[in-house]
């Protein structure tokens, strides 16, 4: 493969959306009925548009899997199911981060952690190797980097600019200056500038504040974040100054960008416990952009904020409460693969 490699946007057309099935040895044991149903409607979701690759621990959970989904009329020729090992559903952090080359890709295999040691993570780190040994993807190759990144840490615009937070990357690699980390990130993701935010975080988030829970890049020139308009909401300084921030960025050509800010949604407490409940965590796939809803009056006008910011594109509600338990939602659960990726 040549060296002329780039980091494909979200929106950029896609082969396939990367998922794994949740089961009674994850960590959704507890609440597994619930969360079922966000999957089923997640996978109806996808296929109305793209296919889906579906991760199975084995053929007992397979075989569940494709029963479930066959009862709820979702088109199965789109479902392509991959027996591989993992420890949890968080392929964001745990799948590979694709960089689209002249006549091929290339699969970057991070190390992940567990978000810095805070879960076992030892199969889920072993994830992109054992997909790529099962032949999942076409005409790539993978490049094992040692190197603590997720993917929910990092945003692209497709054009050489990279989003991201400094408590995330400052907490996995709290001795490595951001000088030196926009040198590592810059040079693996192939961007050619990085905008941190040094703002923004999530009550029950544990990814120590990944971006992809916070702002989004809409295009090159428009950003998407939550906002807080609660002034007694804890997270209404962290919020606005962090909205802040994003109105003091600038495009590569030193305009200010477009900014959508997306509406509040009420606090969900579990057993005492705030859930990180985030309207960002937004999947963008092929004619779609698919929205976590939570129950919440919020779910309605995020859909409206999300229209205007992708018009071109069907906005489609996937309820998602069930995954803020586990302190992540929609976004978090998948993992885009650029067209032409995925093997036949």
């Amino acid at each position: 493969m040549t060296e002329s490699l780039r980091f494909p946007a979200e929106w950029e057309p896609q082969s396939a959306i990367l998922i794994a099935w949740p089961h009674a040895d994850t960590d959704w044991a507890d609440r597994l009925g619930e969360v079922e149903e966000t999957y089923i409607a997640l996978v109806a979701a996808i296929t109305r548009f793209q296919p889906v690759l579906v991760c199975v621990a084995d053929d007992d959970v397979q075989a569940y899997a494709r029963a479930r989904l066959s009862s709820a009329r979702i088109d199965m020729d789109r479902v392509r199911f991959i027996e591989v090992e993992y420890d949890d559903t968080w392929l964001r952090d745990s799948g590979p981060i694709t960089l689209r080359g002249n006549d091929g890709f290339r699969l970057l295999d991070f190390r992940f952690t567990g978000w810095g040691g805070k879960f076992e993570a030892g199969r889920d780190d072993r994830l992109v190797e054992a997909l790529d040994d099962l032949k999942t993807f076409d005409n790539n190759d993978r490049q094992a980097i040692d190197f603590a990144l997720e993917g929910g840490a990092i945003e692209t615009d497709g054009a050489g600019t990279l989003l991201t937070t400094w408590k995330c990357l400052h907490e996995r690699h709290p001795t490595v200056s951001r000088e030196a980390l926009d040198d590592r990130l810059a040079g693996w993701l192939q961007q050619d500038r990085v905008l941190w935010l040094d703002h923004g975080y999530l009550e029950g988030d544990d990814t120590d504040a990944h971006v992809d829970t916070l702002a989004r890049f809409a295009a090159p020139d428009a950003i998407v974040y939550q906002a807080c308009d609660d002034p007694a909401d804890s997270h209404y300084a962290e919020l606005q100054a962090m909205a802040a921030e994003l109105a003091s960025l600038r495009t590569r050509d030193g305009r200010p960008y477009r900014l959508f800010p997306l509406p509040w949604p009420q606090p969900v407490i579990d057993q005492d416990r705030r859930l990180a409940a985030s309207y960002a965590n937004f999947l963008i796939i092929n004619g779609a952009v698919l929205m976590p809803a939570y129950g919440d009056p919020a779910d309605h006008e995020a859909v409206a904020v999300l229209a205007k910011a992708f018009p071109d594109r069907e906005i489609v509600p996937v309820p998602c409460r069930p995954l803020i338990w586990q302190n992540g939602s929609l976004h978090c659960i998948t993992m885009q693969l650029p067209e032409g990726v995925v093997a036949a």
